[in-house]
């Protein structure tokens, strides 16, 4: 696979542009903005709670979710606009919106690209729906139902809010697709086809029929104490706990970059992806397919796993995942995997799903900018199958150079990032 790379790279590196972050706009568990999620890995706060007060769970074991509880869409979005977007596509717009403010991007400026991902949608609006749909006949069901709860919604809104006419398009590879959105944007970017790139991914799904679901396929945690629900690698794990936001960053070539005077937070070095062929929900248990989409992106870098400082884990806190991708990380890092810090962001907001490694993007960013690498909050007791640095308990000082930002996805789609400081 790296030799493919490598003669690839070697036929187009005259063409080839280096691609930077300059924006990183964020809905979260721990609020609205770069800032608010900054200080949530500071703090080592757990941004979940118990949502069986908000919600009838009746007969679901879950209790435990991450909502984006100061998510307002009023404060961004005039109101008939909110009301034409489902929440999924709502925080994609304000997530949008603060990385062009925060990298002072003009959409104007260029040629632009929109790539969102998302697991599951609006899935809330098609619910509604069907209740009208049911209840009080099919000229109850909105116009707008379609176009609301589309899988390229966000997509779509994101274009249309900011105006960008270039490429624009949605990524479903359920909990892989924010990463993947990335990557495919990074090659848009790098390949010269855009200057500049708006990525990430969206989901809101924390809705009773969701909960039942992956209760019922026991990938959720049972434990009702928010604080100890999401315990990835840690011996007593039991599930994940299902969160919700958006993330979307904005990149840029350096050429485009640099006519501005624009100021870059880091540098995409590398993507990779791969499938495992294996089965729908599970992995294989010897970590192919994670292990490939590693390599291939530290080989688009240019880079071996010795240049790795730190690994932004999937790390969902299932019994099989984590198990699964420390096998990997073994596999790759070989003699330095007990001297590579690897943590997992989901053991303080959660699960995104289709947003989770774009927000986990935001992590490497705090690494980098804060000269702290982000903890495995939760992390207490050591599984001797997943015995590696977790990072446990609050922040590390350390200083990170080049970082590794893995997603897997049901259907086993794989997606992995390498990421350079500036």
């Amino acid at each position: 696979m790296c030799e493919k790379t490598e003669s690839l790279s070697q036929l187009t590196r005259s063409k080839v542009r280096r691609v930077f972050i300059t924006g990183f706009g964020v809905v979260s568990p721990f609020g609205i903005g770069r800032e608010a999620f900054f200080t949530g890995l500071r703090t080592g706060r757990v941004a979940i709670r118990r949502v069986d007060q908000d919600l009838d769970l009746q007969g679901i074991e879950a209790k435990v979710a991450a909502p984006c509880d100061s998510f307002d869409p009023g404060a961004f979005l005039s109101p008939r606009r909110a009301r034409r977007l489902g929440r999924a596509s709502q925080m994609a717009v304000v997530a949008a919106k603060l990385a062009v403010e925060e990298a002072g991007l003009d959409p104007k400026r260029g040629e632009g690209a929109v790539v969102v991902g998302t697991g599951i949608g609006a899935l809330e609006v098609l619910l509604e729906n069907h209740v009208s749909f049911l209840e009080r006949g099919p000229d109850r069901v909105s116009p707008f139902l379609i176009p609301l709860m589309m899988p390229n919604a966000p997509a779509a809104e994101v274009s249309i809010e900011l105006g960008i006419k270039g490429p624009s398009f949605g990524v479903a590879t359920a909990c892989a697709a924010s990463t993947h959105a990335i990557g495919l944007a990074y090659q848009l970017v790098r390949a010269g086809q855009v200057d500049w790139a708006l990525a990430g991914g969206t989901e809101a799904v924390i809705l009773p029929i969701v909960l039942a679901a992956f209760d019922r396929m026991g990938a959720l945690s049972r434990n009702p104490d928010p604080e100890k629900a999401s315990r990835p690698f840690d011996r007593d794990r039991d599930g994940f706990v299902l969160g919700e936001g958006a993330a979307i960053l904005a990149l840029e070539s350096e050429e485009h970059l640099r006519s501005r005077g624009g100021e870059a937070l880091a540098e995409i070095a590398g993507f990779g992806q791969s499938s495992d062929a294996f089965h729908i929900t599970a992995p294989p248990e010897d970590g192919e397919g994670a292990y490939h989409a590693m390599i291939a992106a530290l080989c688009d870098a240019g880079l071996s796993s010795d240049d790795v400082d730190y690994v932004n884990a999937h790390g969902t806190s299932t019994p099989l995942n984590d198990r699964v991708e420390t096998v990997a990380l073994k596999k790759l890092l070989a003699k330095r995997a007990y001297e590579v810090p690897v943590s997992s962001t989901k053991s303080q907001i959660g699960h995104l799903l289709g947003a989770a490694g774009a927000a986990e993007v935001g992590a490497v960013l705090f690494a980098f900018l804060e000269g702290l690498i982000p903890a495995t909050v939760t992390w207490q007791n050591r599984d001797p199958e997943c015995d590696l640095d977790y990072v446990p308990g609050s922040p590390r000082p350390g200083k990170v150079r080049v970082a590794l930002k893995n997603s897997f996805g049901f259907g086993g789609q794989n997606a992995a990032l390498v990421l350079r400081a500036v």
